[in-house]
């Protein structure tokens, strides 16, 4: 896991709302980590988990194609 404190920029999908209902992501920490930080954007000062690179490419994949469903 990772912890906020270890990421020095967050980023959320410019699609994204201003009600701070995002996933948010820390493009700097990936190259190095071969891990994705994703946190909660209501709870910044929580816990991030660390998913795959791989992982988080298909999810974000499988948001763009429309394929994930609530």
């Amino acid at each position: 896991m990772t912890t906020t404190a270890d990421v020095t920029r967050w980023v959320a999908s410019s699609h994204s709302n201003t009600g701070g209902s995002c996933v948010e992501w820390a493009p700097g920490i990936v190259s190095s980590t071969g891990a994705v930080p994703v946190r909660d954007s209501k709870n910044p000062a929580g816990p991030a988990l660390a998913v795959p690179v791989t992982a988080f490419a298909a999810f974000v994949n499988g948001v763009k194609s429309g394929s994930l469903h609530r």
